[in-house]
C-alpha cells in the first residue's frame, strides 16, 4: 500500500472485509488468534505512518519488501474476526492502478510518475509480484481503497441505520464516518442492487462495479464482516459535510425508486449524492 500512501494519502477511503478466524487455515489461524490477544493492536494510523515510512529512503520503496503480519481486529457477537493488511499486495494493486493498463497510461502521466517512483523502482516490484503470484495465484486483498470519494457501488452494501458517526471520537480524537454491516446483508444489496439496476437501466458503469464488488465478496466467509470506513476524507470535510453526509440513504432511496419506476424520485436521490461528491472531488483540485 507504499504507493497509494505516497501519492494520494490521506484523502483515502476504505472498504474492508473482516473475517471469523475459523475463515483461516492453520498456521494462520492461530497466529490471528495469539494476535488479536494483545493489549495494543496498531490503528489505521499506524498503518498509514508505516507506509509513509517507505518514502525516506532514496530511492524510494515503491512496495514493502516483506508481507505485514498485521490486521485490523473487531469483535462480532462473541466471534473475533480479522482483517489483514497485506500491505505488500495492496501495494503492487497500487502501483498497477498508477500505471494504467500495460503500463501505459494510470493515474500520473509518465514523467510525473517517474518522477515520484522511478522506473527501475517500479520494474523491481513488477518482478517481485510475477515470483509471488505465481506461488499464490488466489490472493486477494481484504482491503479496498480508492481517493476523493467513496464509490457509488459501496454504498449500495449499507443501510442508513448502520451509520456510525462521530465528530470526535476516533483514533486520536479524530472524526469517525463508517458504516458496518454483516457478509450476507451486504451480499443480498449487491444482488438486489443488481436486479434494480438490470431491469431498469441499461449496463454501465455501476452495474459493472457491483459485479466486481459482488466477485471479491464472494471470496469471504459468509460471516465476515464488511465495512465502509471513510477515512482520511474526514480530515477533508467540513464537520458540517461529515454530519449531513446520508450517502447510503440517498442511495437506497434511488434504487428502490428506480424499482418501483419512480424515474422522478430516483433522479432526485442522484442528483444531491452527485452534488455532495462533486463538492468533494472539487477539494483535490482546489489551491
Amino acid at each position: 500500500m507504499s504507493v497509494v500512501s505516497s501519492v494520494l494519502v490521506p484523502y483515502t477511503s476504505y472498504l474492508r472485509v473482516y473475517e471469523p478466524l475459523v475463515a483461516f487455515a492453520e498456521p494462520e489461524r492461530s497466529h490471528w488468534a495469539r494476535y488479536a490477544q494483545r493489549a495494543v493492536l496498531p490503528t489505521a494510523q499506524d498503518e498509514l505512518r508505516r507506509s509513509l515510512a517507505d518514502l525516506v529512503p532514496t530511492p524510494p520503496v515503491g512496495v514493502p519488501v516483506h508481507e505485514s503480519g498485521d490486521a485490523f481486529v473487531v469483535v462480532v457477537d462473541g466471534v473475533v474476526c480479522v482483517c489483514p493488511w497485506r500491505t505488500r499486495l495492496r501495494g503492487w494493486l497500487a502501483l498497477e492502478e498508477l500505471e494504467g493498463p500495460g503500463g501505459q497510461g494510470g493515474v500520473f502521466p509518465a514523467n510525473v510518475l517517474d518522477a515520484l517512483l522511478p522506473e527501475v523502482v517500479r520494474g523491481q516490484a513488477r518482478a517481485d509480484r510475477e515470483r509471488w503470484q505465481r506461488r499464490n495465484p488466489d490472493a486477494r486483498p481484504w482491503i479496498r481503497t480508492t481517493v476523493w470519494q467513496v464509490p457509488v457501488r459501496w454504498f449500495v452494501l449499507f443501510r442508513d441505520a448502520e451509520r456510525e458517526y462521530a465528530a470526535a471520537g476516533g483514533e486520536g480524537g479524530e472524526p469517525v464516518l463508517r458504516y458496518r454491516t454483516p457478509m450476507v446483508e451486504a451480499r443480498r444489496r449487491l444482488a438486489r442492487g443488481l436486479r434494480t439496476l438490470r431491469g431498469h437501466v441499461a449496463d454501465g458503469a455501476l452495474t459493472e462495479g457491483l459485479v466486481d464488488v459482488g466477485r471479491w465478496l464472494e471470496e469471504f466467509h459468509p460471516r465476515s464482516l464488511v465495512e465502509l470506513d471513510y477515512g482520511g476524507l474526514v480530515h477533508a470535510l467540513p464537520a458540517g459535510h461529515l454530519a449531513g453526509d446520508r450517502s447510503a440513504a440517498d442511495v437506497a432511496e434511488g434504487l428502490a425508486a428506480l424499482g418501483n419506476g419512480d424515474s422522478e424520485r430516483a433522479g432526485e436521490a442522484y442528483a444531491r449524492l452527485a452534488e455532495r461528491w462533486r463538492a468533494v472531488r472539487d477539494r483535490q483540485f482546489a489551491n
